[in-house]
């Protein structure tokens, strides 16, 4: 290839920065956290600019590994110490060129059952230090290894830039002061730990999803990685449960209809208008296999709800046939566990879905302020508002309230679906 395209480019990298960085605190340590960043982030920079150019390599990841191994080498010289890291990064190299990451790999016979194998995921654990907020430690995860942005962080936990960089500046602090990392090795660590991680992971999930890019409104790419480390969640014993495989599940059934998330134009499609021929049928069976398996024992949370509301969905042969009764009342339930805005929102959807417009415009009329003021920089409560007032007969309220919505926005898919609303709405 004579060049590496924007998306490509992106997709890579967003996939390798976070192994990278991984692996490198793993062997400075976590008070070189800053320093691994840099040199991910020169390799990267590097990367562009030599690929635009002579094309990717055979093994881009092997290529980033190398260019960031050889710049940690260069900022600990800068740095006045001496380079006895230079062999341990130069196996780590090999290790990645070799492809002998770990990342789907079981725990060894006879080995420590709580020890984790993959890198990732390991330095996720660590990153979660108990004397740090959980809302920092999650933050801390999705910057330094899964590669978000302030924005995407901020657009993804409802709240500011600056509540967001305040929170990376403490947490970095905590974790430099630390002279290696912390192995999660007992089972009452990683129990305690792990909600954060899995905070993590869905977070990473929903940014593919349905995230803040401002070019990429589907990223399958973050959205298999979350997959992927959920399962890998399932295979450590502490972690393993049924809050964890209900994660599995939901993911699997939201996995599922990424086929048909957009049209063959790139144009994002809405769950009404996806075709249910292309939804990936062998997922949605593997998802009923993790929900019938997180069905074990009498735990119900939030994720058992959200995971059997996306079963609803993924289940129903058509738009029309969806049991808006049922996703209703388990939304009823699930507001009682988390009544978040994203959660009051949905609920409301549903009500108005299951009992008719002005019902759905009863519930999103009452929602609370501050779910509103958290909402207030997304698209979806006045395009909700919309929709209910067109099937209400009242186009011209919901043109005011589209517009609303166009302008907030978040990328070019997200806009074009609106445009779209408002010109059907205007016809």
């Amino acid at each position: 290839m004579s060049g590496v395209p924007g998306p490509l480019a992106e997709h890579l990298f967003r996939r390798e920065a976070g192994r990278m960085v991984s692996a490198l605190v793993r062997l400075l340590g976590p008070r070189h956290l800053a320093l691994a960043e840099d040199a991910v982030q020169d390799a990267l920079v590097r990367a562009l600019e030599a690929w635009s150019f002579g094309g990717a390599p055979r093994n881009p990841g092997a290529w980033l590994m190398r260019s960031a191994r050889n710049r940690a080498i260069d900022l600990l010289r800068w740095q006045g110490r001496r380079v006895r890291l230079a062999p341990e990064l130069e196996r780590a190299l090999l290790e990645a060129e070799a492809g002998a990451a770990v990342a789907d790999a079981e725990p060894a016979a006879g080995g420590d059952g709580h020890a984790i194998a993959d890198d990732e995921l390991r330095l996720m654990f660590s990153c979660c230090d108990p004397l740090l907020p959980s809302a920092a430690q999650v933050t801390v995860i999705l910057k330094y290894l899964c590669g978000f942005s302030v924005r995407e962080i901020a657009q993804g936990s409802l709240t500011s830039e600056g509540a967001v960089e305040k929170q990376l500046f403490r947490a970095r602090r905590a974790l430099e002061a630390q002279e290696r990392l912390f192995e999660v090795r007992d089972a009452a660590q990683v129990r305690a730990r792990l909600p954060a991680v899995r905070s993590a992971v869905y977070l990473l999930f929903s940014e593919g999803y349905h995230g803040a890019h401002p070019r990429l409104a589907v990223r399958e790419d973050l959205c298999h990685e979350a997959l992927r480390l959920a399962v890998l969640l399932t295979r450590l014993p502490a972690a393993d449960g049924p809050e964890t495989r209900a994660l599995v599940a939901l993911f699997c059934f939201l996995a599922a209809r990424l086929p048909a998330r957009q049209d063959d134009d790139g144009q994002l499609l809405l769950l009404a208008e996806q075709d249910r021929g292309r939804w990936d049928r062998a997922l949605v069976a593997e998802g009923l296999r993790w929900l019938d398996r997180s069905a074990e024992g009498e735990a119900l949370t939030a994720w058992h709800l959200e995971a059997a509301i996306a079963a609803g969905h993924a289940t129903a042969p058509t738009f029309e046939a969806t049991d808006w009764g049922a996703i209703r009342r388990l939304y009823d339930v699930l507001w009682r566990l988390d009544p978040s805005p994203v959660v009051a929102l949905n609920r409301a959807i549903a009500v108005g879905m299951a009992e008719g417009a002005e019902a759905g415009l009863g519930a999103l009329a009452a929602l609370d302020g501050a779910g509103r003021e958290r909402l207030a920089a997304s698209p979806f409560l006045p395009a909700a508002v919309a929709e209910f007032e067109r099937r209400a007969g009242r186009p011209e309220r919901a043109v005011a309230h589209l517009e609303a919505a166009l302008r907030l926005a978040r990328n070019p898919a997200e806009a074009a679906v609106l445009a779209r609303k408002l010109a059907a709405c205007r016809g």
